[in-house]
């Protein structure tokens, strides 16, 4: 399973929003959309479909590494295991 899926939405044959919907539905794993798409819609859609987040192209490379960077922080805090002792 990879760490974190970087999801293109314009993708040749494919419909990137049904692929993000089709990967949350059987995984965990962190999505990030990057697309030419700008409009509020098309980042709201993106997120309710299961992206974690959406960014806009043009983006710089340094922009990209700290999003994927911030997601699998998140990610990390959501499978580790956590340790819990019920008070007495």
């Amino acid at each position: 399973m990879p760490a974190a899926l970087i999801l293109d939405l314009m993708l040749p044959g494919l419909d990137g929003l049904e692929l993000c919907r089709a990967v949350r539905a059987f995984s965990d794993v962190p999505i990030l959309i990057c697309s030419a798409r700008v409009e509020e819609l098309d980042r709201l859609l993106g997120l309710e479909l299961g992206a974690d987040d959406y960014v806009c192209k043009p983006f710089s490379p340094r922009e990209l590494v700290a999003r994927v960077k911030a997601l699998l922080r998140r990610a990390q805090g959501r499978l580790a295991p956590v340790s819990w002792v019920p008070a007495a």
